[in-house]
């Protein structure tokens, strides 16, 4: 099958060597070559083509992913992060050894169309209440009035997966050509009016990440329309693990939900 796999980076770091997957430096229009060297990164740039990637630092992985849709050619597309990959099976201690291989998502695209990360619970929040206590509700208000007023058969959707305590995050994902562009087609009309709509004049580096963020459960709406009105069944869909490259600190980032959750502390980082 033909499938490629874009691994987001905006720094030099290990890859995987399996040809299914293209690193791509995000952002590389924003990077001056005295930081990157005259060579940049010597991965595939998302400021080549048709492309976003000025607009790197409000839509973080965002520009990969409208990079390929404007670029690639492949019957299925995808993307990871450099430090985060989904995992089949676990093949050896190091944790590039464990990351998905060709013929792993080929075995699981001959009966699927689309790959996902399993999900995320979040059992005492919903993804309405997480991002609203931890980032800024106001996100989440205007998206809901753009679906409203471009997509109002997705509103009803919209309001149930809000009120989700599970999401699948991080922007992940592999897709048959077909869903990835009517994904694609859909989400970067919705978040360029809600770029529109929202002053970033004050917002911290952090914060100006919104449209990612969005995204993330703006996916969420998309794909449960899908599967509620036929146009992706149920059975076509594949949950995989998410492996890390890093060790993650939970006690930070439990830390950190809980003092939202309770305190409504807003996240100043990522963790």
């Amino acid at each position: 099958m033909d499938v490629k796999i874009l691994v987001a980076a905006h720094k030099k770091y290990r890859m995987p060597t399996d040809p299914m997957y293209i690193p791509i430096h995000v952002g590389a229009s924003c990077v001056s070559e005295t930081n990157t060297g005259s060579k940049g990164l010597g991965y595939a740039r998302d400021d080549t083509g048709q492309n976003i990637s000025s607009k790197n630092s409000e839509y973080s992985e965002l520009t990969a992913v409208y990079w390929a849709w404007r670029n690639l050619s492949a019957e299925y597309i995808g993307l990871v992060h450099y430090r985060r990959y989904f995992s089949v099976s676990k093949k050896g201690k190091d944790p590039f050894d464990n990351i998905m291989t060709k013929t792993e998502a080929d075995e699981i695209l001959k009966d699927h169309a689309v790959i996902i990360p399993k999900k995320r619970h979040y059992f005492i929040e919903t993804l309405y209440s997480h991002y609203a206590n931890s980032l800024e509700e106001k996100h989440l208000i205007l998206a809901r009035c753009i679906i409203h007023d471009r997509y109002p058969e997705y509103l009803q959707v919209y309001d149930k997966v809000m009120q989700r305590t599970w999401g699948y995050m991080f922007n992940m994902m592999v897709m048959r050509r077909d869903y990835f562009d009517a994904y694609c087609s859909w989400l970067f009309d919705i978040l360029f009016e809600l770029e529109t709509k929202i002053d970033l004049t004050g917002y911290t580096a952090f914060e100006r990440r919104l449209f990612g963020r969005v995204s993330e459960l703006l996916f969420d709406v998309w794909l449960e329309y899908q599967v509620e009105n036929g146009k992706i069944n149920k059975d076509q869909i594949q949950e995989v693990p998410i492996i890390s490259m890093e060790s993650v600190n939970w006690f930070k980032k439990g830390t950190a939900f809980l003092a939202a959750k309770i305190f409504h502390k807003k996240y100043k980082k990522s963790f």
